[in-house]
């Protein structure tokens, strides 16, 4: 055979052979087209790098407001606002009944869940109207925020319609148990969007944020609640819970009043004194 012809046919066998021809192929190869494209996805051919993910929208931007009542700047005598939150499920009668035989005022928020089901627990609160201002809590115990958002695995009411609903509806059970009409409302999860408040406010309502959690949302051990209710300072406003006899947390709250009571505290509803609240939710 002509050496001349095998030359060519050698030097293909050889490059064929070489590790380096797949690098040089897939080198040369195109870049891979997209072959899907539909909205919200960007599908490609294999080897194509990744589209990174569209970031997720961020829900609103809450508040937690705080609250003070005006101080008695007396020193041996404090000035502490009890309020207590009735969402549902049944009356706490270890605080209700240490509240009534101690005589010790307090602001209570209802919902009209919790009215529904505590008839008797009640008419005990509008027997003593020296004791117990009853203030509303809402209808079904859903946070006030105007946009869509889930606080503590709650949904929020999601629209303003839906907050006016949820503050006009807890008023309206109120009035119709006998309750006197409400002025003040705490929300569930007692958080907001700074567009919920001036809407409730709009409605004429002050909103009533706290300076001590008490129990926790009624979740913490009895000791740990005692403790953090029998340290507020003059000017506080307690949050705690009247609607889960059986925690623990309850029993702490009982044992906190007498605490209170034997430091000499002066005790005061939201109606009975001044106050202050951040976030433009008293003035």
């Amino acid at each position: 055979m002509n050496r001349l012809l095998l030359a060519p046919v050698l030097l293909v066998s050889i490059a064929a052979a070489s590790p380096r021809a797949p690098q040089a192929a897939a080198a040369a190869a195109p870049v891979p087209a997209v072959t899907d494209v539909s909205p919200g996805t960007l599908a490609v051919s294999p080897g194509t790098p990744a589209v990174p993910p569209t970031p997720k929208l961020k829900g609103p931007k809450l508040v937690e407001p705080h609250l003070h009542v005006i101080r008695s700047g007396i020193k041996n005598r404090p000035r502490i606002a009890l309020t207590f939150d009735a969402c549902m499920g049944k009356a706490d009668d270890r605080i209700l009944s240490a509240l009534v035989r101690e005589r010790i005022p307090a602001t209570i928020f209802v919902t009209a869940r919790w009215l529904k089901h505590n008839p008797q627990a009640l008419k005990v609160m509008l027997d003593n109207p020296d004791l117990f201002e009853l203030e509303n809590h809402g209808q079904n115990h859903i946070p006030a925020v105007d946009k869509p958002a889930l606080i503590y695995g709650i949904a929020s009411a999601g629209s303003p319609e839906a907050v006016r609903v949820e503050v006009q509806g807890g008023a309206d059970a109120m009035l119709a148990s006998g309750v006197p009409a409400p002025h003040w409302f705490r929300g569930s999860t007692a958080k907001y969007d700074l567009s919920s408040i001036a809407q409730i406010r709009a409605m004429g309502y002050r909103i009533a944020g706290y300076s001590v959690n008490g129990d926790g949302g009624s979740l913490l051990g009895a000791a740990v609640t005692e403790k953090r209710i029998a340290s507020a300072q003059d000017g506080d406003v307690v949050i705690s819970h009247i609607n889960q006899p059986t925690h623990a947390a309850g029993e702490g709250v009982a044992r906190a009043i007498l605490d209170l009571k034997a430091r000499g505290v002066e005790f005061v509803r939201l109606q009975d004194v001044e106050d202050m609240g951040d976030d433009q939710t008293t003035q």
